[in-house]
């Protein structure tokens, strides 16, 4: 017999790189962080908080829903974290609830002696509305009692407040840190840059946004509420 090299009976020849992979284990695909999404969680703690305050003014969803124009329904979702309010509608709910919307943002969280005076920036309460691209911190104690809060408004490219003008008690004032912002109160529009301030009744209609596309904008916000507990 000829001393040349010979395949066996039904083997091929494979490539190298075959052979290879045939060695090499397949890779697991990674697995996802667990744990649930911030943004449902802060939604379920609002909707606690304003079901926990519609109960302490015992004020049924049929009231607060005649009183806010808004179905039993969507309250119903909303209270149970089943829907992302717009800031348009926690402050309308805020407003037949008797409380500024800061009151929305749960209890004061136990602070360092400050007796309710100052708020350190570890200890600031933020609602993030995440579908419209809107978070608020609060730089003031939270609580239902206060009428006077101070706020830092985060806005996303192209974040805003909706299409549908709103009110609510009180009166508002702020200042844009960063960015621009394109403010609408009645039938006026101004575009605020960096340094221009504003001030307005929040019973006038009024929405707001950042019509950057690639810039976030941050305001300093004032809300005075005048109404009644």
């Amino acid at each position: 017999m000829s001393g040349g090299n010979r395949m066996r009976k039904g083997t091929a020849a494979r490539p190298a790189t075959a052979r290879r992979a045939a060695r090499t284990p397949a890779k697991k695909p990674a697995k996802k962080p667990a744990g649930k999404p911030a943004e449902p969680a802060m939604d379920l703690a609002v909707g606690r908080r304003i079901r926990d305050l519609r109960r302490s003014k015992e004020m049924s969803l049929e009231v607060v829903a005649a009183r806010t124009d808004l179905s039993i329904g969507f309250i119903n979702q909303i209270e149970r974290g089943l829907s992302s309010p717009s800031l348009r509608v926690l402050a309308t709910l805020a407003d037949v609830l008797g409380v500024g919307i800061a009151a929305l943002f749960g209890a004061t969280p136990k602070d360092d002696g400050a007796g309710g005076v100052v708020t350190r920036e570890v200890q600031r309460a933020e609602l993030k509305l995440w579908r419209t691209g809107i978070s608020k911190q609060l730089l003031s104690p939270a609580g239902s009692e206060s009428r006077l809060n101070l706020f830092l408004v985060h806005l996303e490219p192209g974040g805003n407040t909706g299409d549908e003008f709103y009110t609510h008690d009180g009166e508002e004032a702020g200042l844009v840190l960063q960015g621009e912002m394109t403010l609408t109160v009645d039938t006026e529009t101004w575009t605020l840059k960096q340094g221009d301030s504003f001030r307005f009744a929040s019973r006038r209609p009024h929405r707001f946004s950042n019509p950057a596309r690639d810039a976030k904008a941050m305001v300093l916000w004032v809300n005075c509420v005048t109404a009644a507990g």
